[in-house]
Parts: C-alpha cells; structure tokens; sequence
C-alpha cells in the first residue's frame, strides 16, 4: 500500500510539473500589458516602444504599452503588486529610482516589493558641455573646479536622480566640488545648458546622440567607448571608476508564477540579443544591459548599495 501511495503521489507531481511547463511553454497566449509608470516621449516610453514590434514577430502577441504617470513612478510601483500575476501585465522599472524613493520617504512600496524580472539598457552618465565651451577636455573642467569650489554649475534632471547622484560621486572621486542645478527632466537640463545657464550638464548619450554638433560630451559613464561616439572617453580611462546612468527593466506582480517569470526573463533577453534591436538601442544613444532573473540579486544589491552610499554622502537620507 505504502508503494501504491507513493507511485500516485510521483504520478500526480509529474502531471502537476507537465502541466506547469506546457502553461509556461503556451505564454503568452494573449496581448501582454507593458505599463509605463511615466507619461509617453520619455526615454522609458521610447525604450519600450523599441521592444514592441520585436516582441510581437517573436512570440505572435502585442505587447500593449499604457501609461500611469504620477510621483517619478511611485504611483505606479505602489500598484504593481494589486495587479494581476498570470504575466500578461507587466511594468517597466528604472534605476535609482525604485531604490533612492522608498529610502527617502514612504512612498507606497519598497524596493524589494518590486519583482524585477529583466534589465535590459541604461542611459550612460556623460558630462555635456555646449560646442563652443571652453571646456574642451574633462581636465579641463576639474580644473576650473578645483581653482573655483562650487563656481562650475552643472544641470541635471531632478535631485536624487541618475544625473544628481553621478554628481555627487565624481565630485567625491575627482576632489572637486561643483554646484548641481536640477531642473525638471534631461529636456529642460539640456535647454539650460545650451543656453548657457550653466557651465556643463550632468546628462546622458542620449543627449549626444539627439544634440549631435551642438554639444560636446568630455566623458561617458561605460566600461568601453559608446560605438556612436568613437571619439569621447570613458572615465574609466581618464582614471575615475564611473559606470552607470539610468538603468531600465521590466517587472511584474510579486505573485507571479515562477516559471511565467523565468519565461518572460528568457522572451525579453531574446529581444535584447536581436541584433537588428541592438543597433537600434545604440543609435539612439542608449547602452545596452543583458540582466536577466537568475542574476538579478546580485545586480540589485550592487546597485542599491551604490546608490545608498553617495545618496547618504549628500546628505539625502536621514
């Protein structure tokens, strides 16, 4: 009897596993809901729109992008988890700030409330300075700012952001001291900067790439030269350990089965290897990331660590 009960039992699990994999092999079995917790034209938006024709000629399901705009995302990442887990809705997420907001203040969620599945790009940290600046070498720039503390002004999107954190941590690596002026989006900073309300922008390749001859990148933010921008140095090179930017991904409710997640992890990480994809991320500026949910601990802990760091160093974190 004991043996009777025990082969049942193995049947019933293998069944339960057989079907577990055939549902995880059928997803998507309908239109997949891609939310941006952003209103549309931001670098997220356009981003996700990259991915939805790929996603769609790949694995024969749109994927649907909608809009929940509201607090830099916190509206929409306090709702995450209240939504449906089957897979077919998900929501993009950014670097810092699911981790920089929750730490800040309550803001509906924390960082590990969010279920971040795949990271597939960043927007490299550059210093931009406009074309006639006479910042012409990132040298340059740290030395005026070593022989004037505080003098040299550097737009940025917001306060606590990519940019305004990249601020604090090259000021700390260099030894200078400069003087962060946020203004509301990377669209006004680099407005400010081109009409020279400012002396440099703490921006991104993208504004490179969209600006082109008007500006002047000294440095990028990546572990090899960016291929659109053969010319511009890292700061890896120039002596300084900066890598990093504004970091995007997915995520879905925390509730979602577990294989409907390793399959959305594996979809999207076929998207980002599309070569075809690939040089449209770059000729857009952006930088490609491949973090799939088996690495994912590892990267968020790098990162969250990081970013507590300089936030504490600033003086942003009680």
């Amino acid at each position: 009897m004991f043996y009777l009960k025990t082969a049942k039992s193995l049947v019933i699990a293998s069944a339960v596993s057989i079907v577990a994999a055939t549902s995880a092999l059928a997803f998507p079995d309908k239109s997949v809901e891609y939310i941006i917790p952003f209103g549309p034209g931001g670098e997220s938006d356009i981003s996700a729109r990259f991915q939805q024709p790929y996603f769609k000629d790949k694995f024969g399901q749109d994927l649907v992008v909608s809009y929940k705009p509201g607090g830099g995302g916190a509206v929409g990442w306090a709702q995450l988890n209240s939504m449906a887990s089957d897979g077919h809705t998900i929501m993009g997420i950014n670097l810092p700030h699911i981790v920089i907001q929750p730490a800040e203040k309550d803001v509906g969620y924390t960082t590990e409330d969010i279920h971040t599945f795949y990271m597939f790009h960043y927007t490299p940290d550059a210093i931009v300075v406009t074309a006639d600046s006479p910042y012409k070498t990132l040298d340059d720039l740290i030395a005026d700012a070593k022989a004037n503390p505080g003098a040299v002004t550097m737009a940025g999107s917001g306060k606590a952001t990519a940019n305004h954190l990249a601020q604090i941590r090259f000021d700390k690596l260099a030894g200078i001291k400069t003087t962060y002026v946020p203004f509301k989006g990377t669209g006004a900073s680099t407005t400010a900067t081109l009409g020279n309300q400012v002396k440099a922008q703490w921006g991104y390749t993208t504004v490179g790439a969209a600006q082109g001859d008007a500006v002047r990148m000294l440095a990028v933010a990546m572990e090899e030269r960016h291929p659109l921008f053969p010319d511009v140095p890292t700061f890896k090179e120039l002596g300084y350990e900066m890598v990093g930017g504004a970091y995007r991904g997915m995520a879905v409710p925390k509730d979602t089965p577990a294989e409907t997640v390793q399959r959305l992890s594996d979809m999207f990480g076929e998207i980002n290897a599309d070569e075809a994809f690939r040089k449209q991320m770059l000729d857009g500026g952006f930088a490609l990331l491949d973090v799939g949910i088996d690495g994912m601990d590892a990267f968020m802990a790098a990162r969250k660590a990081e970013y507590i760091e300089a936030a504490t160093d600033a003086g942003l974190l009680n």
